[in-house]
């Protein structure tokens, strides 16, 4: 046995005296406690466990070696065990004894060094006080000596007290040290011990682990035999289930077999199914026929009535006016013979009253008599069909039989009703219980009886009681039933006005036409329009208030005439003539009724007016008696004989008088209810319902006015349409008519006695209350007793009499069956609801009896539910006149649907199972049915195992479930034990299912480790059942991690961002690791930390952006990433709100249109204009209706755009915009954002290789993101941000405006960004607080100074958004270039005060316009000072002497010699500008000069060009020698010419012009090169009329020749407007001396308009190299 009772190592405490305790458990084991040695003192209780250790050392050398014995015996006993392990324990203690001693005197000797310390600085101190003492003293400080002292007195007694501690604990020290030498010496003494003990744990863990690899072995062997056992199980279950195929391979066939024949029975049984529907078909059909035949005569027959009722209108007015004439002729007559016309009139109107009474009485007479005949036939009719009908039934006794049909001739002849109306207004109702009657008792032949006799009596119908419209409206005329009905009522009133103006003795007046208006009816209504005293009582005064209103088209007036003479006693109105009254208005009346009389009145008040005379009818009631019960039939139904069952009867008057009542149930009932019995083969709902009819007819009848009998024809045909509508056949209904009435009420009498005779039953008895008294408006409940003592049917007919004689007697029907059976099950009908399958319900049958014995009771139950339905007991007794209780239980099973088949619905789930209860002695069993909604308690997912896939340490990962209750009762369900590494949502996991939900089920799950998981999930529901969903999920470290993944951006504006920094980190450190493909199961460590790819992939069109979107990171490197949300208005969003204001301006547009109309047809509608007939005309034509009616085509609006032609910068599309910006009030978005990371990439490997992306290695970034209304706006631009510059020229400025509008409701300091101070933009206005609403606009200005694109960002900040907007704009560099090059335009000669102009062309070939000057030199107020003649250089290089002046000679006029136009411009791009530049001199010189320079706005030069020119006063002129400038011309030497045939007088008339022409030969080398220069002999062409052409000639050309000067040629001809070259070259002749100047002065004389003598002076030398 294995035993381990390591303790703890003991505490041990120690004081600052040296005592030392040890504490230990004590052991109860050991006995004889001994000390070491005689001498010394006992060891305290402890140190116990030292003393067991001597005594153990002893033992062991006497017994000798333990392991030897060990060895030998292979065993070990307990004892041996328990000293090992005590040995080890107390060996333990010493040990930790020792290591305290050890540790209290370390402590000690630390303590004596720190008191050491501290006496040596005290030490030191008192020293230094007492030098400072001293040195005190010597100073002669009194203070300073006394305060030292006082301190050096302190200190030592510090010093004192620290050595006194020193040496207490050194005492300490040494005892300490003192009792660790003793515990030393005693670890000395169990050395041997020690190793004993050691040898022995050895022994012991060897024998453990042989015990361990026996028990190992054990446990292999029953683990083999265990599987053996299972692998025979399994064999036996397959050849079990192997046959249990077969079994229900064998089953299937059968029932295919079977389902075979069912199918063939089956389709036969079908087959006959379809031709009885057939059959059934075809007589619907050939009844519809009929049906549709009978309505089509009806629908004639109601044409025809309408035609009759036309006519009868027409003559019915005729009569009228005839009546009215004649009445006005005689009162004319009257007046003008002096009688009182209206006296006269009136007495006239009385007689012809009293005879037309004598005329309706005599004729009712006689139509009475014909009723009375109609009767007995019927009577003799119905009395036929009752013998035949009842020749099956037992014949009942003579003296039961004629007495009931006495009373039934009498009761017939009773109901003979003095008022035709009402008879006639009784038919449909009794008709209607007829016709149900004759359905359930008589037979087919009867009914035809009964039909030919009514159409024998319709035929007999006179025209003059025609009906005014048919039977019954047919259903295709529901239209024009409301016409017709209004048109009835209409004539209805006439007639009933013409009767009472008859009965008064005055004509109403027809209708009239008032301003060619017709007026109908009278021309005052009066409200109310009866003047009704309801319930008088006598000697009572009653006053009511009338209205009269004039509704006549004229100004009309009303007098009063009087009342009907039966009423002047009774009433007395008291009336003040208003006057005359306009249309509308009223006048008041006021009528007092004092009844001296207990009985009914009606007359009426008669007025006179203008347009004719009027009544207003008085209706004055007395108190009645209204009473009726809530049903006349009362079914106790089927009750055991013994019982007492009650029912009460609910006797209502509706009435203001009182009465008394008393219940008779005598056999013969009073012939004036005869016609309200109920037949006795009726039920009681049907009953119910005749009455109530009959009674809601009978009060519509009483309130009926005098035109009631012409609409009772038209309420009998809406009662016949019910009848056909609810499937009556036509040909009995057409049968039944108003004439078939009579049979109904002989019928119904007959049967009424018939069943009286056998109604006299002493078990159906009246309750106490028998007679009594009944108030106005009072009920009260009769109570109705069934008290059966033999089976069978009971029957009891009584009426309810009353003493008021108008009310009729009510009767009562009661019917009740009594049954025998002396056991029955109380409640016949077990519902146990809705169970679930494998639970268990109970309920509790209770069987009574009303047996005078105990009886055996047996509960059976169907084979088919015997495994899922018990009765307990079985077998019972139930004791006499008691009853018994048995408990049913009921235990659904799976195999419910399988077991009972024929009782179990498995689609529905329903459940009725009949059981039975058989008991001793009685042949029928009683039976009772259990019923139950079977339903599963199963909750289903909709996966059997959810796979998370690899989930990111970092991340979570949902996946959903859908979980479904297949139950039809709710069920509370529960996710139990659910790891800590995934949460189940919504509500952690529990919820409650409804019958048939189906909930969605958020399982979220986040690894904790880069591990494989796989887990259930147990669903618990209500009933304890587990439902398990298995999942699976690989937890994976991305070598990526993000510092932050999750977001939550601030409230943002439309139009702002908002910037938030993460980091991307990759933890990675090892650079050495494998580069094979690891799993991404593995563990952390083995993830290859290399270069690792990354990319951030945010949702397509969102407001999102991350900076950078992709990168790589080395092991031990992070990213910063920055993400910012931009809010901004969806494009499809923008294009809806564009679609709906064009909706809603439409819808504005058609208001507008219409109400233009509107006023339109206001000012055109007619306008009475008189004609010459005196009629009004109309001024509006029927065309203007027409075009009314067709201007919503006219004016219909332009269909609505499609989305997609609304474009982005369109106006519909920016007002759209700002309809949303103004409008919107706030979104909140959420978005994840995935961050791919790739694989290893080594720097090895294959740049242009992809990398691999693993899924596993993916994190997720969550954003949320909310928006809300901007409050600052950009109201120009479109609304756009961006400001575009576009391209401008280098140099230039270009201004922008653009303005900002608050739209928030608090105001806004605006504040901007600092623009860059060198760049190309700048803001030129401050910024301000404005104010909700107010606008700013802001002024910005662009000057690019380079050839390059500008972008900068302006932020306009407020307190709660940034309004960013983009400048943008490029710096254009200008391309323009001039068609001359630059350098020397030379206008060459013009003659004197006459001009030339050359034309210079810029071309701009850049993308902008630019701006041009043109600038002259001697214009510019900057030019240089001083001579316009000065020369450089006079001895220069050929090309030097060509050099001018920049501003050379000008005109004396001052204006400038050149001209420029244009001086500026601009240039559009890509086009080109001519400048034109003239020259216009006003003097002769060959100096004139300019600089012209073509500049740019921004100081840029296209060209620069000298500007020559020479003017001349003649057509020739000579050009080409060296200048020669006035201050220079004196150093000339004389001329040296050779012209003797020159006089002096010619040379003084045309001066010389002198020119001088320098020709410089070059040595080199010994040879000499000859020196050449060209001359230019010019004509100039002019406008002027001259001499075309000019001759040139050199003079004295041989004396050139001389000095080696050549001129080639020496003569010529120039034409106008050409030059000659003249070549001069010198060539030194042989005596040449170096550095000689050789010149020579030849004249040139030029022929043209003028002669003209140039001196040319030509001057040679030579020059070497090195000059």
């Amino acid at each position: 046995m294995d035993v381990e009772d390591r303790e703890s190592p003991c505490d041990v405490a120690s004081n600052r005296c040296g005592e030392l305790g040890v504490h230990p458990s004590t052991d109860e084991d050991s006995e004889g406690q001994e000390t070491f040695k005689d001498d010394e003192p006992a060891l305290p209780p402890d140190l116990e466990w030292l003393e067991e250790l001597y005594e153990w050392v002893e033992d062991d050398d006497g017994d000798g070696d333990p392991l030897v014995a060990a060895d030998d015996g292979k065993k070990r006993s307990y004892a041996a065990t328990a000293r090992m392990f005590k040995l080890r324990r107390n060996l333990d203690q010493l040990d930790c004894f020792h290591q305290q001693k050890e540790h209290d005197v370390l402590k000690a000797r630390e303590e004596l060094k720190l008191c050491r310390q501290d006496i040596e600085s005290l030490v030191e101190q008192r020293d230094d006080l007492e030098e400072e003492i001293e040195r005190q003293k010597a100073a002669d400080n009194s203070v300073a000596v006394f305060r030292l002292r006082a301190q050096h007195k302190h200190l030592c007694q510090k010093l004192q007290s620290e050595e006194e501690l020193e040496g207490h604990i050194n005492t300490e020290l040494q005892q300490q040290e003192l009792e660790l030498t003793e515990v030393e010496v005693e670890l000395g003494r169990f050395s041997s011990l020690r190793q004993e003990v050691q040898e022995e744990e050895r022994v012991f863990q060897v024998l453990k682990a042989q015990k361990a690899a026996t028990r190992l072995q054990q446990e292999r062997k029953a683990s083999q035999n265990l599987q053996r056992k299972m692998q025979h199980l399994r064999d036996k279950q397959a050849a079990m289930l192997k046959n249990e195929e077969a079994e229900c391979q064998r089953k299937i066939e059968a029932a295919q077999a079977s389902r075979k024949i069912a199918a063939k029975h089956l389709k036969e049984t079908i087959k006959r199914m379809q031709q009885k529907e057939a059959e059934k078909e075809q007589q619907n059909r050939e009844l519809l026929e009929k049906r549709i035949q009978a309505v089509k005569s009806l629908k004639s027959n109601i044409a025809a009535t309408q035609e009759i009722l036309r006519v009868q209108q027409r003559r019915a007015k005729q009569h009228a006016q005839r009546k009215e004439q004649q009445q006005r002729q005689m009162r004319e007559s009257l007046q003008a013979q002096g009688i009182n016309g209206i006296k006269h009139m009136y007495q006239q109107k009385q007689l012809e009253e009293i005879q037309r009474k004598q005329e309706e009485f005599a004729e009712r007479q006689k139509s009475k008599r014909v009723e009375i005949v109609a009767k007995i036939l019927q009577e003799e009719q119905l009395v036929k069909s009752r013998k035949r009908q009842q020749a099956r039934l037992p014949k009942p006794s003579t003296t039961d039989r004629f007495p009931s049909l006495g009373r039934a001739r009498e009761k017939l002849l009773y109901d003979l009703d003095p008022s035709p109306p009402t008879a006639i207004e009784e038919r449909p109702t009794i008709l209607r219980e007829f016709s149900d009657t004759s359905s359930s008792s008589a037979a087919s032949s009867d009914v035809e009886d009964l039909e030919e006799t009514t159409h024998r009596e319709r035929d007999h119908q006179s025209l003059a009681e025609s009906l005014a419209e048919p039977e019954f409206s047919g259903l295709w005329d529901q239209n024009c039933k409301k016409p017709l009905n209004e048109k009835t009522t209409l004539v209805q009133t006439e007639v009933k006005q013409q009767e009472s103006a008859v009965a008064s003795g005055k004509l109403n007046t027809p209708a009239k036409k008032v301003h060619r208006k017709e007026l109908k009816g009278p021309p005052f209504i009066s409200k109310p329009e009866i003047i009704l005293f309801k319930d008088f009582e006598v000697g009572k005064m009653y006053k009511k208030k009338i209205v009269l209103t004039n509704i006549s088209y004229i100004t009309n007036h009303c007098k009063l005439l009087g009342v009907t003479n039966h009423l002047k006693d009774f009433l007395s109105i008291n009336f003040d003539p208003p006057g005359s009254l306009s249309t509308g208005m009223s006048c008041d009346m006021q009528v007092v009724f004092q009844p001296m009389i207990n009985e009914d009145l009606e007359g009426e008040v008669q007025f006179a007016s203008a347009v004719g005379p009027f009544l207003v009818p008085i209706r004055c009631t007395i108190k009645k008696c209204d009473l009726e019960v809530d049903s006349q039939f009362i079914d106790f139904g089927l009750h055991v004989v013994g019982q007492t069952i009650s029912r009460t009867v609910t006797l209502t008057n509706k009435g203001a008088l009182a009465t008394l009542f008393s219940l008779d149930t005598s056999t013969c009932l009073s012939p004036e209810t005869s016609h309200v019995q109920m037949p006795s083969q009726v039920s009681a709902n049907t009953c119910q319902e005749v009455s109530s009819h009959n009674i809601t007819s009978d009060n519509q009848r009483s309130s009926a006015s005098m035109g009631t009998r012409e609409l009772q024809p038209k309420q009998d045909s809406q009662e016949l349409s019910e009848v056909l509508q609810q499937g009556q056949p036509v040909a009995e209904t057409s049968a039944t008519g108003p004439e078939a009435v009579p049979e109904a009420c002989v019928s119904t009498a007959v049967d009424a006695q018939m069943d009286q005779s056998h109604s006299e039953s002493g078990d159906i008895s009246l309750g106490n209350v028998r007679e009594g008294e009944i108030g106005p408006f009072e009920s009260i409940k009769l109570e109705v007793l069934f008290t059966p003592t033999i089976p069978g049917e009971a029957k009891l007919d009584f009426h309810i009499k009353f003493s008021n004689l108008t009310s009729k007697p009510i009767p009562i029907q009661v019917r009740g069956v009594a049954v025998n059976v002396p056991v029955w099950v109380v409640q016949p009908n077990i519902d146990l609801k809705i169970c679930m399958f494998d639970r268990l319900y109970q309920d509790t049958i209770m069987v009574q009896s009303r047996a005078s014995t105990a009886l055996k009771l047996t509960f059976e139950v169907c084979p088919e539910m015997r495994k899922h339905m018990e009765v307990l007991p079985k077998t019972g007794f139930i004791q006499a006149q008691s009853s018994f209780n048995a408990q049913l239980k009921f235990l659904p099973r799976c195999s419910l649907s399988k077991d009972a088949k024929k009782f179990f619905d498995s689609d529905t789930g329903v459940l009725e199972v009949p059981m039975t209860v058989q008991v001793a002695g009685q042949v029928k069993p009683v039976q009772f049915t259990v019923q139950a909604v079977v339903t599963s308690s199963d909750l289903q997912f909709d996966s059997t195992e959810v796979d998370f896939g690899y989930c990111s340490i970092y991340q979570t990962v949902k996946s959903s479930v859908r979980l479904t209750n297949l139950s039809l009762l709710p069920q509370d369900f529960g996710f139990l034990g659910v790891p800590e590494f995934i949460e189940v949502q919504p509500n952690d996991g529990f919820g409650r299912l409804l019958p048939r939900e189906t909930l969605e089920i958020d399982l979220i799950f986040g690894a904790n480790k880069a591990k494989e998981y796989s887990f259930q999930l147990t669903c618990k529901s209500g009933i304890n059942r587990d439902f398990i969903l298995s999942c699976r999920a690989v937890g994976v470290r991305p070598p990526l991690e993000l510092s932050h993944s999750l977001i939550q951006f601030g409230a943002t504006a439309v139009g702002d961002h908002s910037t938030a920094i993460l980091y991307l980190i990759n933890h990675e450190t090892s650079h050495n690791q494998s580069k094979q493909s690891v799993p991404p199961v593995v563990k952390d460590a083995m993830v290859s930390a290399v270069r690792r790819l990354f990319s951030f992939t945010p949702p397509k069109d969102s407001d999102i952006s991350i900076t950078p979107s992709a990168g790589g990171l080395l092991p031990g490197e992070r990213c910063l990433v920055q993400v910012t949300f931009r809010p901004r208005l969806l494009d499809q969003e923008i294009k809806e709100e564009a679609l709906r204001l064009l909706h809603r301006a439409k819808l504005l547009r058609e208001k507008e249109l219409e109400r233009n109309r509107h006023a339109e047809q206001e000012t055109k509608k007619e306008v009475p204009v008189e004609t010459s007939k005196g009629k009004k005309a109309s001024v509006i034509p029927n065309s203007s209706k027409q075009q009314t009616t067709n201007d919503p085509q006219t004016y219909q609006p332009d269909e609505s755009p499609n989305p997609d032609d609304i474009r982005p910068g369109s106006e519909q599309y920016e007002e759209a915009r700002a309809s949303l910006l103004y409008s919107f009030t706030r979104r909140y978005s959420e978005y994840t954002v995935p961050c791919f990371v790739s694989d290893e990439i080594s720097p090895e490997d294959d740049r242009q290789e992809q990398p691999a992306w693993s899924p596993f290695n993916t994190l997720y970034l969550k954003l949320q993101c909310p928006a809300v209304q901007p409050p600052l706006v950009v109201i120009s631009n479109n609304g756009h941000n961006i400001i575009d510059f576009h391209q401008v020229a280098v140099g230039e400025k270009v201004i922008k405006k653009f303005i900002v509008q608050n739209i928030s409701k608090e105001s806004l300091d605006l504040r901007s960004s600092v623009l860059d101070i060198h760049g190309a933009f700048s803001l030129l206005n401050a910024l301000r607080c404005i104010r909700p609403g107010e606008q700013h606009t802001l002024v910005l200005a662009f000057s690019p100074c380079l050839e390059k694109k500008y972008c900068e960002t302006l932020e306009v900040r407020s307190q709660k958004m940034t309004l960013e907007m983009t400048l943008r704009g490029e710096g254009v560099v200008p391309a323009v270039t001039c068609s001359h090059p630059g350098g020397l335009l030379d206008f060459g000669f013009v003659l004197e005060k006459e001009s030339t102009s050359q034309v210079l062309k810029l071309q701009n070939s850049s993308a902008v316009a630019v701006d041009f000057r043109v600038q002259l030199a001697s214009l510019s107020p900057c030019r240089p000072q001083g001579r316009a003649d000065r020369v450089a250089s006079l001895l220069g290089s050929y090309t030097a002497s060509q050099v001018q002046p920049a501003v050379g000679t000008q005109n004396y006029s001052g204006l400038s010699v050149f001209s420029v136009v244009p001086a500026e411009g601009s240039i559009a791009p890509g086009q080109s500008q001519d400048i034109t530049v003239a020259f216009q001199p006003d003097h002769p010189s060959v100096n004139y000069s300019d600089r012209l320079t073509i500049e740019l706005m921004n100081k840029s030069k296209v060209c620069v060009m000298d500007l020559k020119g020479a003017a001349s006063s003649h057509n020739m002129y000579l050009y080409g020698g060296d200048l020669l400038p006035e201050p220079f011309e004196s150093l000339l030497p004389p001329l040296i010419t050779s012209q003797p045939q020159s006089t002096e007088s010619e040379v003084m008339e045309k001066p010389t012009i002198p020119v001088l022409v320098s020709l410089r030969a070059s040595y080199s080398a010994g040879t000499i090169t000859p020196a050449v220069r060209e001359l230019q002999v010019g004509c100039i062409r002019s406008t002027l009329p001259s001499k075309k052409s000019g001759e040139f000639l050199w003079d004295n050309v041989a004396s050139l020749q001389q000095l080696g000067f050549s001129v080639e040629p020496s003569k010529g001809t120039v034409e106008a407007g050409h030059k000659h070259t003249i070549t001069v070259t010198w060539t030194p002749h042989s005596g040449y001396l170096p550095y000689e100047v050789v010149q020579m002065c030849v004249p040139l004389t030029l022929k043209g308009d003028e002669t003209t003598i140039y001196n040319v002076t030509l001057m040679a030398l030579v020059s070497t190299a090195a000059d």
